[in-house]
Order: structure tokens, then C-alpha cells, then sequence
């Protein structure tokens, strides 16, 4: 799968989590972790803006773990994986 076809796949995920009720958007995302640590060298921009969208993917699932709202959260996920998306087409 090349980069590009994996952001897409995370940001559709994310879409979906995000109208889904936490006990079905958590697999949701955990499922997401394999597929954006993935991929071979990229150059470092690419890296860093896969690497983002990991870490506010993280941050939504942890906020839905313990209970919290993650609306903000979500956008800000959304909004590092358009990054990556931008950077690999």
C-alpha cells in the first residue's frame, strides 16, 4: 500500500470513528496504529506529518478510553492526517 493510499485509509477510519459511539470507535483506532507506523524511508516533512497524525490519533483514543469528550481531539487528528495526505499525493 503506498503512503498515500494508507493516509487516505487513516483519515476515512478517523471519519468514521468519529461518528461512531466510543466502545466502537476505540478498535476503530487502535486498528489504525499498524498502518501508520508502516511504510519505508519517506522524506522527514512526510515523516514528521505521519508521526503527527499518530500522536492526535493517540490522543483521541486515550480522551475515549477514560470517558472524555473528544470532539477537539478529533479535529485535530483529522487535521495532521490531511497534512500527511497533502504531502503524499
Amino acid at each position: 500500500m503506498t503512503d498515500s493510499e494508507t493516509a487516505q485509509k487513516v483519515f476515512d477510519a478517523l471519519k468514521l470513528a468519529e461518528q461512531a459511539p466510543a466502545q466502537q470507535a476505540l478498535p476503530i483506532l487502535n486498528g489504525l496504529a499498524g498502518l501508520i507506523q508502516g511504510g519505508g524511508e519517506a522524506p522527514l516533512e512526510v515523516e514528521d506529518a505521519r508521526a503527527s497524525a499518530f500522536l492526535a490519533i493517540c490522543e483521541v483514543g486515550k480522551a475515549l478510553h477514560r470517558g472524555q469528550p473528544a470532539d477537539g481531539l478529533y479535529a485535530a487528528a483529522i487535521s495532521a492526517t490531511e497534512r500527511w495526505m497533502r504531502l503524499v499525493k
